[in-house]
């Protein structure tokens, strides 16, 4: 199969890598100097047990129009860095390509092929002007939901930390024959991909957690440990994950785990920085629209408040425009 990771960072090198050493033809879209060092030395995955992955032969370029038609193109970069590229991923396309989005938080095609009364609407919050929506068919998408943790450790340098699954579902539950060969291509590569017969679901589950955790920790500095140990934080990020809760139920969807549950895999996992702290501390623009935005884009769409979250999203959106504005990342230091 010819694959096409657009965006090869932490988790679009992971699947490239993987996918690449099952043998299968793999180009991936980088840019400056991770582009250059995978031109030079291939693209190399470190394991959390230690085993390292080197794809030296692995195809890397900047321009889509270079990589030309794919039969899987897999969109690996994060929900806000989507439009940028929307309208060149035509080069990527044949008649038959799919395309697996593997962003967090709710896509913009959340009511593409959904059914009921909001199908085919835009979620704004993920797609301001409709330039993704009106560069990619919904007919090509299958859905996907990424649950292991890597980073970038260096240039052409991938490092996985925990988890290997990567649910699948076509955006209107169907099991169809393409989610089903996608799915063999990515166990042949060691990957867990279920196929479920709600993808949306899965996102849900996994959002539960984004929505609340990511702003709180990038607002206090705090692990996944520190709040969940501390009982106001614990208590606002179950506040914010109600609220999300009913307005997931008001759109047909429901959780197969308790808040307490999910609230208690969250402490498990410890002294863990979120992704979104993680972006305040290199100075980058925390990914706020897609994890939070877009759930109180719903609650007004089903009518249902959300109070807590708009408090966490006004504050998260105010410290990444400062940040921008003055041009600044902020990290705990040590006194003295």
């Amino acid at each position: 199969m010819k694959v096409c990771v657009v965006g090869a960072g932490s988790i679009g090198g992971y699947v490239g890598v993987k996918l690449a050493a099952a043998g299968e033809e793999v180009t991936l879209i980088a840019r400056g100097a991770n582009l250059e060092a995978i031109r030079a030395r291939g693209m190399r995955l470190t394991m959390a047990d230690g085993t390292d992955y080197i794809a030296p032969g692995i195809k890397a370029t900047a321009s889509l129009a270079e990589a030309g038609p794919h039969d899987l193109v897999i969109l690996g970069m994060k929900a806000h860095q989507v439009a940028p590229v929307a309208k060149d991923l035509h080069h990527l396309l044949h008649g038959e390509t799919v395309i697996v989005p593997m962003q967090n938080g709710i896509p913009w095609w959340y009511f593409q092929r959904h059914g009921g009364p909001f199908e085919g609407r835009r979620v704004a919050a993920v797609d301001p002007d409709g330039a993704i929506m009106s560069a990619i068919d919904p007919a090509r998408i299958v859905g996907c939901v990424v649950y292991p943790a890597c980073e970038l450790a260096a240039p052409g340098v991938v490092r996985h930390i925990e988890g290997e699954r990567f649910p699948l579902g076509e955006p209107d539950g169907a099991a169809s024959a393409r989610v089903v060969r996608l799915a063999e291509t990515f166990v042949r590569a060691g990957l867990k991909a279920p196929v479920l017969d709600s993808i949306r679901a899965e996102i849900w589950l996994k959002l539960w957690g984004n929505l609340t955790f990511n702003p709180i920790s990038a607002l206090t500095h705090s692990t996944l440990v520190d709040i969940c140990q501390f009982a106001p934080a614990r208590e606002l990020a179950a506040a914010m994950m109600r609220e999300a809760e009913q307005v997931a139920n008001k759109l047909g969807i429901t959780f197969r785990v308790t808040l307490d549950k999910r609230i208690a895999g969250a402490e498990k996992v410890g002294k863990h920085k979120t992704s979104m702290l993680q972006d305040v501390e290199a100075g980058r623009d925390p990914e706020i629209d897609a994890l939070v935005g877009a759930v109180i884009e719903l609650g007004q769409l089903t009518g249902v408040p959300t109070p807590h979250i708009d408090t966490a999203y006004a504050l998260v959106k105010l410290l990444g425009r400062t940040m921008q504005e003055e041009r600044v990342s902020i990290r705990a230091q040590p006194f003295g």
